[in-house]
């Protein structure tokens, strides 16, 4: 049941939203307007059961730290790698669920749900119900379906743990992103990534806020959310 859960996806409508921040980081400007296509977004990051489905079928190594066992079958996959993030996707693509990662756009957009300029998924504020009020760093992790959605039905996203997007990175790409479906630079070193995580002093990220690190790195606070 709780795996049936956790695999949903919702509908994210195609729209035009101002991605970015004026008040951010420098590579969050300049604010610049983009149109995303529609598009499905899961509603929950990939937890360690489907994460371990994955390895039982491939073979695919461990992630970092991986558990002997899982006890709490919604906890999300940490510990893994934009190149084990595209393997796992990969894998569902050929049984037949088309599944990739978000562009950096797709997120944000997502993450937004509706709400133009809002700092947070859910509003100005870290809402109640972040475990320590968005203050850490803390043991690890909380599940996946804790928490209200936002405004499109999503859980999670923007805290947490960081979230692979696709796009390579590249600070000053805003200067230069395209209006339709921005997909990032052609090349680059580090992979985007996006949200906030449990290890850090603060567990929350604005919906603007990047991050970016090696594509082969695995981080305990680095975990994945699809789309399709």
């Amino acid at each position: 049941m709780a795996m049936a859960k956790a695999s949903r996806f919702v509908q994210i409508p195609a729209g035009r939203f101002l991605m970015g921040s004026s008040s951010g980081q420098q590579d969050e400007a300049p604010v610049h307007d983009v149109d995303v296509a529609a598009f499905e977004c899961a509603v929950y990051a990939v937890t360690q059961v489907q994460y371990a489905e994955f390895l039982h079928a491939t073979g695919h190594e461990a992630p970092r730290e991986w558990p002997d066992r899982i006890t709490l079958p919604d906890l999300p996959v940490t510990g893994v790698s934009w190149v084990d993030a595209q393997t796992f996707c990969r894998w569902r693509t050929g049984a037949g669920d088309h599944m990739r990662l978000p562009t950096e756009a797709e997120w944000e957009f997502a993450a937004r749900g509706g709400l133009s300029g809002a700092l947070y998924p859910w509003g100005d504020e870290i809402p109640p119900w972040v475990p320590n009020a968005g203050r850490g760093p803390l043991d690890g992790p909380w599940p996946v379906m804790l928490g209200e959605p936002n405004g499109f039905g999503i859980h999670g996203i923007g805290a947490n743990i960081h979230e692979w997007c696709a796009d390579w990175y590249a600070a000053d790409y805003y200067a230069q992103s395209p209006v339709q479906n921005p997909s990032g630079p052609a090349t680059g070193l580090r992979r985007a990534s996006r949200g906030g995580a449990w290890r850090h002093a603060i567990t929350v990220s604005r919906c603007a806020q990047r991050s970016r690190i090696d594509p082969t790195f695995r981080y305990t606070d680095y975990g994945f959310r699809v789309v399709r």
